[in-house]
Order: structure tokens, then C-alpha cells, then sequence
């Protein structure tokens, strides 16, 4: 079993009760699935980038991701209904916890000039999302092979029922926030 999620089970749950005051331990709110998309708007003009993410993402999450296709034609941007232009994981049970771990000890730490991630990213209702500009905070990415700089989209999806509730589930977790 993934060490956060076991974490989760043995000690934040009973954390969370007692802080949030619920009568019932199916009202904690847990991480239910962590979505991954990478949009590639040049993919349009360059097909190869696609290949080149779908191996990147796939190292990183260790799940292979879905090619997204665009919904309609636009053609200011050159886009015909159909065209592949970002890929996308959803990762569940312990390769969501796995890819936790992984991108809070070791990817975050690395991000240049890291102070803290932003508070003020909830949906507000209880899902967080985070921007990475670049693909090259995970160790799995090697530098040399690198086309191209790509950001991503991290979001993490709580059963909570507000912001507050998330906030406190994901700095139980080790969320490093700002403010």
C-alpha cells in the first residue's frame, strides 16, 4: 500500500474528525481521483508533439493517457473538428496516492523559486488545481530528450463539500501553502 494512503487511513481520517467535528467517518473527505492534462495547442502545425507528451506523461503517472481531440473547427487557429490537441490521465486508487508522493517530495521541491503553492486555486467545491509550467520538475522526464518545455494542468478532486474542508484534507497531506 502507497505510504500516503496509508497515512490517510491511520492518521489523517481520525486528524480530520476531531478538527472538523464529524459524527461519522464516512463524512471525511477523501482525494478521489488526481487528473493530469497537458494542452498542446501547437500541436496543430507539429502532429510529433503529441507522441513525444503521451511518453512523457506516461513516465511520469505511469499510466498511458488519453489523446484529447478538439470538439470543433476554429479556424483562426487552424483547428479542424477532430484534430488531436492535448492528452489527459486520470489516476485513481494507489497510483493517485503513488503520484502523490512523488510530486510532493520530489517534483515541487524542485520547481525554481518555489515559495508555496497558491491557496486561492479551489473551485469551490473542494477541488484544487495546480498549473506546472514546465514537464522538467519530475525526475522521470530526461533533460536531453526534451523537445520542448510543456506545462500541465494537476487537478486533485476531494470529496469535500467546500474549500475549507479541501484545504484542510490537502494540508493534511503536506500540501505546501503560502498563506
Amino acid at each position: 500500500m502507497a505510504r500516503l494512503k496509508e497515512l490517510y487511513e491511520k492518521e489523517i481520517k481520525a486528524k480530520l474528525m476531531k478538527e472538523q467535528g464529524y459524527k461519522n467517518i464516512c463524512q471525511v473527505p477523501k482525494l478521489e481521483k488526481i487528473v493530469i492534462n497537458m494542452g498542446l495547442g501547437e500541436a496543430t502545425a507539429n502532429i510529433k508533439l503529441i507522441d513525444r507528451a503521451v511518453e512523457e506523461i506516461s513516465l511520469i503517472t505511469g499510466q498511458k493517457p488519453v489523446v484529447t481531440k478538439a470538439k470543433k473547427a476554429i479556424s483562426n487557429f487552424k483547428l479542424r473538428k477532430g484534430m488531436p490537441i492535448g492528452v489527459m490521465v486520470t489516476l485513481r486508487r494507489d497510483k493517485m496516492y503513488e503520484f502523490l508522493e512523488r510530486f510532493l517530495t520530489v517534483a515541487l521541491p524542485r520547481v525554481r523559486d518555489f515559495k508555496g503553492i497558491s491557496s486561492k486555486s479551489f473551485d469551490g467545491r473542494g477541488n484544487y488545481t495546480i498549473g506546472v509550467k514546465e514537464q522538467l520538475i519530475f525526475p522521470e522526464i530526461d533533460y536531453d530528450k526534451v523537445e520542448k518545455i510543456k506545462g500541465m494542468n494537476i487537478t486533485f478532486v476531494t470529496t469535500a463539500k467546500n474549500d475549507e474542508e479541501a484545504k484542510a484534507l490537502l494540508t493534511a497531506f503536506g500540501f505546501p501553502f503560502r498563506d
